[in-house]
């Protein structure tokens, strides 16, 4: 059975950074394709970053230049960092672990996150 937790949400002011973790319970967890996506109120959840077993990385225009997605294979955990904050980044960010070619499509239970002074 596949886990995957984040941690690091909260409330961020605009202009912060935010650092958000996921640990997946996983075998073999290097040869996932890791990733974050979010969902704010009355929008569809939207790609953030993704990294693959390989680490090459993918960014949505929204966050790129601000923002830095890693993998510790050692620790089962992926990270998202994101810079200069802003109103909009505020969602339900949730991490994904796939090998979607084998139909495997694993979500974390999400991690509320807030922009606002």
């Amino acid at each position: 059975q596949v886990q995957l937790v984040e941690s690091g949400g909260g409330l961020v002011q605009p202009g912060g950074s935010l650092r958000l973790s996921c640990a997946a319970s996983v075998t073999i967890f290097s040869i996932y394709t890791m990733g974050w996506y979010r969902q704010a109120p009355g929008k569809q959840r939207e790609l953030v970053a993704e990294i693959t077993g390989g680490y090459s990385t993918n960014y949505a225009d929204s966050v790129k230049g601000r923002s830095t997605i890693s993998r510790d294979n050692a620790k089962n955990t992926v990270y998202l960092e994101i810079n200069s904050m802003k109103p909009e980044d505020t969602a339900v960010y949730y991490c994904n672990a796939n090998r979607r070619a084998f139909g495997l499509d694993h979500w974390g239970q999400g991690t509320q996150v807030t922009v606002s002074s």
